[in-house]
C-alpha cells in the first residue's frame, strides 16, 4: 500500500496538525484543567452525542455532580435522570457502576494504564485510550470514528472500515504517529480534524494535512471510509396510554435489564398484526396491569429512533373502566404522580416527546 505519509513524514505531519490545532481547538470546558473525571464523563456523553448536546449535559452533570464520590454516592434513579435525554441508558448505568468502583477499590483515584481502565464498567478501547492520553498525557492512541474517517482518508483504505483487521491497522498508525510527550494534544487534534475538517464531507481545501492524503492524491476522498453494508433498521408501531385519576397519571418502572431498564414508562407496547393503535393499546393495559380501560382522547403520533430500531408512538389519554389499582406484569414499580412530579422522573426518549407535546398543564 502507497502511502504520502511513511515513517520520515512523521514529524511534517504532526507539526502540521498541532500547529492549526492550536488556532482551531475548541473551548471546551473538560479542557480547562484536564482532570480525570471531568475528561471521563466528557467521553461517556459524547459516544452518540452531539458535541453541542454533549457540553450542555456536562455543564449541568458537573454541577449536580461535581466529584466522583458525588456519582458514587447518587442512586440509580438520581443518575438516570440527570442522563435523560442523552439516550443509551446503559452508559449511565456502568458510569455509576464505574465510579462506585474507583471509590471503593482504587480510592477515588483513576488509573493511569489502559489495561486497568478498561476493567471498569463501560470502558472500552476508546474511551480507556482517551482517558490515558488526554487526562494523564500517557502515550496511547484514542481511535473514535472521527480518526477512523482521517485514516480511512490518509491511507487511502478501500476496506470497509468496522472490519477487525482495517481497526487493528488504523490503531497501529495511530500509534505510530504518537509524537512523544504530546500524546494529549495530538489525539485532541485529531479528533477535532475529524470533527471540524475531515467530516463525513471531506473540506479539503482547508485541511492542514492535505500534503499527506493519499485519497486527496487520487481523488477520492469523498468516497471514504467504506461503511460497507448500511445498517439496517426494524421499524416498530406502538401505543401508549397516560391512564388519568384524579388529576393524577400512572406511570410504571421497567425491570432493571433489557431495553430502557429502570426507566419510567407509560403502559403500552407493539401492536400486533392487524391491529389498530387504540386496539393495541386496550390489549397491553390489560396484559399489563390487568385493568380495561376508555380511551378519552388521542394526544398524537411521535416518531424516534434508538439502536436499529425506529418508532412510530400512538400516544392517548384514558380511564379505567372501574376501580382497582393496577396488578403489574411488565414492570417492577407503580406509582400514581401528579404531571408536575413527571419532570422528577427519567423517561424514555418517546415517552418524554409525548409530554413535551402536551405540557403538564394540558397532562392535568
Amino acid at each position: 500500500m502507497f502511502s504520502l505519509l511513511e515513517k520520515d513524514a512523521h514529524p511534517r505531519f504532526t507539526t502540521a496538525l498541532l500547529e492549526w490545532f492550536a488556532g482551531a481547538m475548541r473551548p471546551l470546558p473538560w479542557r480547562q484543567n484536564y482532570e480525570p473525571y471531568a475528561v471521563w464523563i466528557s467521553e461517556i456523553m459524547l459516544q452518540q452525542t452531539q458535541m453541542e448536546r454533549a457540553v450542555r449535559y456536562f455543564n449541568a452533570w458537573m454541577e449536580q455532580f461535581p466529584t466522583l464520590e458525588s456519582v458514587a454516592a447518587a442512586d440509580e434513579e438520581t443518575v438516570l435522570k440527570a442522563w435523560e435525554g442523552l439516550g443509551y441508558y446503559s452508559r449511565a448505568r456502568k458510569l455509576r457502576q464505574a465510579a462506585r468502583e474507583l471509590v471503593d477499590s482504587y480510592g477515588g483515584v483513576f488509573p493511569e494504564e489502559t489495561e486497568r481502565l478498561k476493567k471498569l464498567p463501560g470502558i472500552g478501547e476508546y474511551t480507556a485510550g482517551a482517558i490515558a492520553s488526554i487526562a494523564f498525557n500517557r502515550p496511547e492512541p484514542a481511535v473514535d470514528a472521527n480518526v477512523e474517517r482521517i485514516f480511512s482518508r490518509l491511507y487511502d483504505i478501500d476496506a470497509p472500515i468496522a472490519r477487525a483487521e482495517v481497526k487493528s491497522y488504523i490503531r497501529k498508525q495511530a500509534r505510530s504517529l504518537l509524537p512523544e510527550g504530546r500524546a494529549r494534544l495530538f489525539n485532541q487534534a485529531l479528533m477535532e480534524l475529524g470533527a471540524l475538517i475531515c467530516g463525513k464531507t471531506p473540506r479539503c481545501l482547508i485541511c492542514p494535512v492535505t500534503d499527506f492524503c493519499e485519497a486527496l492524491r487520487l481523488g477520492k476522498a469523498a468516497s471514504l471510509p467504506n461503511k460497507g453494508a448500511g445498517k439496517k433498521y426494524t421499524y416498530l408501531e406502538m401505543a401508549t396510554g397516560l391512564l388519568m385519576r384524579n388529576g393524577r397519571v400512572f406511570i410504571q418502572k421497567r425491570p432493571d435489564y433489557g431495553v430502557w431498564a429502570s426507566l419510567w414508562e407509560f403502559p403500552g407496547g407493539c401492536l400486533e398484526e392487524g391491529e389498530s393503535p387504540e386496539q393495541g393499546l386496550l390489549r397491553e393495559f390489560a396484559e399489563e396491569t390487568e385493568l380495561r380501560v376508555r380511551i378519552t382522547e388521542k394526544i398524537g403520533v411521535v416518531r424516534h429512533g434508538y439502536i436499529t430500531n425506529r418508532v412510530t408512538l400512538h400516544g392517548f389519554f384514558c380511564k379505567a373502566e372501574e376501580g382497582g389499582e393496577p396488578h403489574l406484569h411488565a414492570a417492577s414499580e407503580g406509582r400514581w404522580v401528579s404531571p408536575s412530579e413527571l419532570a422528577d422522573y427519567a423517561f424514555p426518549a418517546g415517552h418524554r416527546k409525548l409530554l413535551e407535546r402536551i405540557g403538564w398543564k394540558t397532562a392535568a
